[in-house]
């Protein structure tokens, strides 16, 4: 039982890493549509057949388009006759109407003519259902004999008025009388007859067919290269529907998804083998791996709904954001890498797959190559502008290569690409909220606290300013080595702004600050001085939560001074107990070592820019020897064991620096007299 609880905790990451991926795929296949069963053609409209010349491998009628079916069904609405029945009864319904009323806006003599007068015309009660029955023919019923007529003929509420007007002239009191009329004393002659009229509407769209013609078995379908019409389109969904009647019984849903299923799987396992080859440091952090199937996922769910909603509007969903995220959080080749599975995986499961897969990588490349040196957030607008231009471009150049005109470029296709290029701004709002949720830094974030305007700059250069001088120049120094080296130069600049914040608590007790004469170690013995001064690292890392500083920047922050002693005060308290009867742990900062090229280059750098000052004569032969013996004391003490950094860079290391300090210092070198 040991032993397994022991194989479980030791590769608990790798358990981790397999559930995330087996549950990320499932999770994408149950986005999507189910499939139907059947043959699937690749094609679009618009676009043009990739395949071999198809021919039809069985009889199939030829599907008429919704728009030629809804247009054909107005027709038959549109012809459709409306049945009434005339009632002989209504006349003297209204007049009992009229006699029931105690008042009227004229006499009732009047009114009773005026009610003559309409009937003997006839009155009728347009149906509420129908937009406007004068464009029919009615068809009037008295008894078994019908007779056609036009709502022209009779009278309705909405003309009422004229046959008022023809008695009234008073224009207020017609108006009146027209209302009292139509609400409370006509009652239609000319009764609508629902159900009538409802089987003859129902007879006339039976007669609509959904097929316009009958392809014969044998029958060339679909040449190579040909372009893909509305009508060509129709054919082929009308034979993917043949065929799908006849393959459905063979079609098994548990093996097609089962196939999906591996494909994804398959896809992940390559970028898995990618990342274990070339960026371990991703595989290692579960965070990241955490938000590599978290984009996965996000674009899947967002390509799925778009999917459902509309099968255009697939390529205006902004799978960009994915290798746009993956290049500002990590870098460009882990960037593409993720892009590439991202689009594989959806490429099996969206329509067109060879367009879209085609399309978004293209976009995609353009996209990482775009955010290279990304300083600016405005930046995002250039790279949807170049976003929309790239598929524009793909776009256009597909249709001319093949057709060779513009008059098959449909401008919808331009307004989804406008649509993706907008939609793609969304990264700038997602780079915050991945910040915050996976706790990644990105070199946007580091610009801005780069600047000596943050809070916690401010209050170095005022409690601490020969400390804020010394960290000036060592982000100067460390970012010009990491730039030769290779490394994040931004990040190396700014964990060396920060590195020494800590001393912002007890300022006098380091000598940058010491502008008085007056040194408070004077008063301490040494490991005491030797507290105070290990102290400063615990400081700044209390001082860099409290600042809200990330991760890697606190890392710069413990790491500055590894576990070295205080070399001063150790070396005085060596001195005086020289049998070696001292606390030695209390002279030793606290740690840990570097960890990476940019801590190791901040260590390096800081001890040799503190101890530069302390030269009396910075001359080349002094500098010189005062970096060569720095370097080899950290190595001697085991300080970069820990860090992915050559001997060739550490040799780079040494030259630059000289170079540095030689510039710092004004040194010339002595050139030869040549005489």
């Amino acid at each position: 039982m040991k032993r397994i609880v022991s194989f479980l905790i030791t590769h608990i990451g790798i358990f981790y890493k397999t559930g995330a991926m087996l549950i990320t795929t499932a999770l994408v296949l149950l986005m999507f549509p189910h499939a139907e069963p059947g043959t699937k053609y690749e094609y679009s409209i618009g676009g043009f057949w990739s395949g071999d010349d198809l021919y039809a491998p069985c009889d199939f009628a030829v599907l008429k388009s919704q728009s030629e079916i809804d247009r054909e069904t107005w027709e038959a609405r549109s012809k459709m006759l409306l049945y009434f029945d005339y009632d002989s009864t209504a006349h003297t319904k209204a007049l009992r109407n009229i006699a029931s009323l105690h008042t009227l806006p004229a006499s009732r003599s009047l009114v009773e003519s005026i009610v003559r007068d309409v009937y003997r015309r006839g009155y009728m009660v347009p149906p509420s259902d129908l937009d406007d029955a004068t464009f029919h023919t009615l068809v009037v019923l008295q008894g078994n004999t019908g007779s056609e007529h036009m709502a022209e003929e009779y009278y309705s509420p909405q003309t009422l008025h004229h046959a008022v007007a023809t008695y009234i002239h008073n224009e207020s009191q017609a108006e009146q009388l027209t209302g009292l009329l139509a609400d409370s004393v006509l009652v239609a002659n000319i009764r609508y007859d629902d159900m009538r009229t409802q089987l003859e509407l129902d007879s006339r769209l039976s007669q609509i067919g959904f097929t316009s013609s009958l392809v014969q078995k044998g029958s060339l379908v679909v040449t190579k290269g040909e372009y893909i019409s509305e009508e060509k389109a129709l054919e082929l969904a009308s034979l993917e529907k043949e065929l799908s009647g006849e393959g459905g019984r063979q079609y098994n849903i548990v093996l097609h998804y089962t196939g999906l299923f591996v494909l994804c799987v398959l896809a992940f396992v390559a970028l898995y083998m990618f990342f274990k080859n070339t960026r371990h440091r991703i595989l290692q952090d579960d965070r990241s791996v955490t938000f590599v199937f978290t984009l996965v996922l996000l674009m899947s769910g967002v390509t799925a709904i778009a999917l459902r909603i509309n099968e255009d509007w697939v390529l205006a969903v902004p799978i960009c954001i994915v290798p746009i995220l993956m290049r500002i959080f990590y870098d460009m080749r882990a960037a593409l890498y993720v892009h590439i599975v991202t689009i594989v995986i959806l490429g099996n499961l969206v329509p067109n797959s060879f367009e879209f897969i085609f399309y978004q990588l293209i976009a995609g490349m353009m996209c990482i190559i775009t955010v290279r040196n990304f300083e600016q957030r405005s930046k995002f607008f250039i790279v949807a502008l170049v976003l929309f231009c790239t598929y524009s471009l793909i776009y256009t150049a597909g249709i001319l290569s093949q057709d060779t005109t513009f008059a098959t470029i449909s401008p919808e296709r331009y307004a989804v690409f406008f649509a993706n290029s907008v939609l793609t701004l969304l990264a700038l709002p997602l780079i915050f909220l991945f910040e915050r949720i996976f706790g990644i830094t990105t070199n946007l974030t580091l610009l801005e606290i780069s600047s000596t305007n943050t809070p916690a700059m401010r209050e170095l250069s005022r409690n601490a300013p020969g400390t804020f001088q010394h960290s000036m120049q060592v982000a100067n120094i460390s970012e010009d080595l990491i730039g030769e080296i290779g490394g994040n130069a931004l990040l190396a600049r700014v964990g060396a702004l920060y590195h020494d914040i800590g001393k912002i608590k007890s300022p006098l007790y380091f000598t940058e600050n010491q502008n008085s004469g007056f040194n408070p170690h004077d008063n301490l013995d040494y490991e005491e001085s030797a507290r105070i001064i290990t102290q400063h690292v615990r400081d700044g890392i209390e001082l860099a939560r409290q600042y809200r500083l990330p991760a890697c920047v606190a890392d710069f922050i413990r790491t500055h001074h590894g576990t070295t002693y205080t070399g001063y005060f150790y070396a005085k308290q060596q001195g005086e107990h020289p049998d070696g009867e001292f606390d030695h742990e209390a002279f030793r900062y606290p740690g840990p070592r570097p960890f990476s090229r940019e801590t190791a280059v901040v260590m390096l750098v800081d001890s040799v820019e503190a101890a530069s000052r302390s030269l009396k004569e910075p001359s080349k032969e002094n500098i010189d020897q005062l970096v060569d013996q720095i370097i080899d004391s950290k190595i001697k003490e085991d300080q970069l064991s820990n860090c992915d950094i050559t001997f060739g860079d550490i040799t780079m290391i040494r030259q630059k620096l000289k170079q540095q300090l030689l510039s710092i210092y004004h040194v010339r070198v002595a050139y030869p007299v040549v005489s």
